[in-house]
């Protein structure tokens, strides 16, 4: 007989707890879909920006089906509390990801916030938004330290080996001519 027979069966996702109930966590989580619309970029609570991240890209998904579609009109009007955005959605930010097949949100770890409760904050941004990255990639320029290194040791190599290759031909030449 097992005693865990329940271990072995999805039971499908599995939603966090934030608020006091079911109907907090959508006022939650339709609050900040409605910020990340509106600003494109915001700062919350990891556990936040993962859980938004699911509906942020939905929502993107919907705008794109048009605003002739009534489903994607009906989740707009129910999951953006700001009325205003709704034209957003559908003529700025779909057109923006219509070559996207998905991955329209990045999610970045910020410092913990630092009063009491040191929760692990996130911000959560639709790319392509116009604010400037938070990740600068760094050129490599051959002016770093690492470039100028590994250009005077390519030199070095090649120097060698250009003796060495003179030395063997002169070897040659003297072998050839003493014979």
């Amino acid at each position: 007989m097992r005693l865990f027979p329940a271990l072995g069966i999805s039971h499908g996702r599995v939603a966090r707890r934030f608020g006091l109930g079911p109907r907090s966590r959508l006022d939650i989580l339709r609050n900040l879909l409605t910020a990340l619309v509106r600003h494109e970029r915001i700062q919350t609570t990891w556990a936040r920006a993962d859980e938004l991240r699911f509906y942020a890209e939905r929502i993107i998904e919907y705008g794109k089906k048009g605003d002739t579609d009534e489903k994607a009109m009906r989740m707009a009007d129910f999951w953006l509390t700001e009325k205003d955005l709704i034209h957003k959605l559908f003529k700025m930010l779909a057109p923006r990801y219509a070559s996207y097949q998905g991955g329209y949100t990045g999610m970045y770890q910020i410092p913990n916030r630092e009063n009491l409760d040191r929760a692990k904050m996130a911000v959560i941004e639709y790319k392509g938004n116009p604010y400037p990255p938070l990740i600068v990639k760094k050129r490599d320029s051959e002016k770093t330290l690492l470039n100028q290194l590994l250009k005077g040791y390519r030199e070095d190599r090649r120097k060698t080996a250009l003796e060495a290759e003179i030395q063997a031909t002169n070897r040659q030449t003297d072998i050839g001519t003493s014979v």
